[in-house]
């Protein structure tokens, strides 16, 4: 069984050394992006340069469609044979958002709120970026059940920094 772990920028390392997975994923606002780590190679680690703002015009790098269907893309080519870990500043919002979009695009439609209540079950502090749950509602055709999920689970206990939290692949384990 393979995982999608989500984890706060603090915790990448003793994560990759846990876990090792075979994928990364970084969400970080520009002026924060890290480098490759050396475990991965350049397509291995996909590094989205996005601010965690839920409206477009709340910053100059918001989250776009783009960057979603870059995301999408990237899990599409992960064989899920090794974990993939998600991380973004604090591992509450913007990887959290990755990681429901990544698993919703996994199970097709139908199951945005079963895995939002997985979700929601494992991670207590999850507050998912909704500007990218609806950019991705959008590019996998969900005519609003992913924002709808996502609302309908409420927003998470306030941490300052997410724990680090596994995510099965496979619906039957969430």
């Amino acid at each position: 069984m393979s995982f999608i772990i989500v984890s706060p920028l603090s915790a990448i390392e003793p994560t990759i050394l846990q876990y090792r997975p075979s994928h990364l994923m970084t969400l970080l606002s520009p002026e924060y992006m890290i480098d490759t780590p050396v475990q991965f190679s350049a397509t291995q680690h996909l590094r989205l340069p996005v601010n965690d703002v839920t409206e477009a015009w709340g910053s100059d790098s918001p989250p776009t469609k783009h960057h979603i269907e870059h995301l999408i893309e990237f899990g599409r080519g992960w064989n899920a044979e090794a974990p993939m870990l998600v991380h973004c500043w604090a591992g509450v919002s913007r990887s959290m958002a990755a990681a429901y979009i990544l698993l919703c695009d996994r199970a097709g439609p139908g199951y945005e709120l079963e895995i939002a209540r997985a979700l929601r079950t494992r991670a207590p502090h999850a507050s998912p970026n909704t500007l990218m749950v609806r950019l991705a509602d959008e590019a996998l055709q969900r005519d609003g059940r992913m924002v709808e999920a996502i609302e309908s689970i409420g927003k998470g206990e306030f941490v300052a920094e997410g724990s680090c939290v596994a995510f099965p692949v496979a619906l039957d384990q969430l």
